[in-house]
């Protein structure tokens, strides 16, 4: 184990943080897994002190106990009263009652003052006044230089957060969806809703800043086009030019490295202006990751970015099939993209998981012309065994393709 030593401040942070993405996107031994662990420990008692997460509201409070316990709604009727309240409950229509909460308490073992609300937890579309400025990570905002300040001028939260909402379209850029589980987000349980909700407005901020060559128009996504971006990756320059692509077809990407509890890898939204955006965190800089990610979001924005779902947040890490909600759209699109990077009839015929040698990964590369971090990407993701042909993912090979504006 390396020389592993206490996160006493940002510098500290940061320096975990890489070294946490170096193991995470290399060969693991034994000694580097203990080193993991102890990082992670270390990393989640700097963000619990630095970047403190406020109880959940009530919803989301009965939402995760149902879920917990498989639940379905006819189930909470002995303690709300009906299953047109139960309903409205949920969908936030009505609030709860001493009785309600005192059943849910009981006999769910809810927390009373997570049911009661301690008005901890700001809703961002209510009128700004609401608005917990302060929740923001605004010393991590100023340090990247996502916040506009005068140094001479000593500003509040919220004054220093305008200029970022402004250039973002408003409080209203960022939907609802952010703050509530529902199909249309694929997060982290630990999600910070306010880190989310700052890295979504810059990836709005700068999309707006981009003149796209074309408007987009429904009907310019479809699985050839999705296909002909897979066979980009061979290039040596394979990530720049799809973002290029994607421009010709009036879709925005933008890349923004990933805030402290946000536990994203890409998210598909719209402009004010119904302009589509893919944006990036590259949290695991390999290339396996970054096309599998890129073609993901690609599905959204074709199938998926309408009215009703106008938002969508990805955590690749986590698995649509280990949750009993309606994640159809996460399954179609993670099908979709996978169908786009190798067709599955070649990769039935091919049996590459039986003896996934180097050689037989870089002959299948070429033989379906996508670059071998594809394949090899997808044989480690299907045997669960991340030590395979690390040599192949292509560590450190996509951030460099792509600038931060700062």
């Amino acid at each position: 184990m390396s020389n592993v030593r206490p996160i006493r401040n940002e510098t500290d942070y940061d320096a975990a943080l890489a070294r946490v993405d170096y193991i995470m996107s290399t060969a693991v031994n034994d000694e580097l897994r203990d080193e993991l662990d102890v990082l992670s420990t270390l990393i989640e008692v700097y963000e619990d002190e630095h970047y403190p997460i406020d109880l959940p509201s009530p919803v989301e409070a009965i939402q995760f106990r149902m879920e917990q316990s498989n639940l379905s709604q006819a189930d909470l009727v002995p303690y709300i009263g009906s299953r047109a309240k139960v309903s409205e409950v949920l969908s936030g229509k009505r609030t709860l009652t001493l009785k309600m909460i005192r059943a849910l308490n009981t006999h769910l073992g809810i927390p009373a003052e997570v049911l009661i609300g301690d008005g901890n937890v700001a809703d961002l579309q209510k009128p700004t006044r609401e608005v917990q400025w302060d929740r923001f990570p605004i010393r991590e905002l100023l340090k990247r230089g996502w916040l506009e300040t005068n140094k001479q001028v000593a500003k509040s939260a919220e004054d220093l957060m305008a200029g970022l909402l402004q250039q973002a379209g408003g409080m209203q850029a960022v939907p609802q969806a952010l703050y509530r589980k529902n199909d249309s987000t694929r997060q982290n349980a630990s999600m910070d809703p306010y880190a989310l909700q700052a890295w979504c407005l810059y990836v709005l901020a700068e999309a707006r800043k981009q003149t796209l060559p074309a408007t987009y128009s429904e009907g310019a996504i479809d699985q050839d086009f999705l296909r002909f971006l897979a066979t980009l990756s061979r290039l040596s320059d394979g990530p720049k030019r799809a973002v290029e692509a994607l421009a010709q077809k009036g879709i925005a990407v933008v890349y923004a490295r990933h805030l402290p509890k946000t536990y994203l890898d890409g998210a598909a939204m719209r402009t004010k202006e119904q302009v589509p955006v893919i944006g990036l965190s590259l949290r695991f800089d390999r290339l396996d990751n970054f096309w599998f990610c890129l073609l993901h979001e690609i599905v959204h924005v074709w199938r998926h970015l309408k009215d009703e779902h106008d938002f969508f947040i990805d955590d690749l890490k986590l698995d649509p099939s280990d949750h009993s909600e309606d994640w159809s759209v996460e399954e179609e699109a993670d099908l979709l993209a996978q169908e786009a990077l190798i067709p599955s009839k070649k990769w039935s015929d091919a049996d590459l998981l039986s003896r996934a040698t180097p050689s037989r990964v870089m002959a299948f590369a070429q033989s379906v012309n996508v670059h071998p971090a594809i394949v090899a990407g997808r044989v480690r993701r299907e045997t669960g065994n991340y030590r395979l042909l690390s040599q192949f993912v292509g560590t450190n090979e996509v951030r460099q393709h792509f600038e931060e504006t700062s």
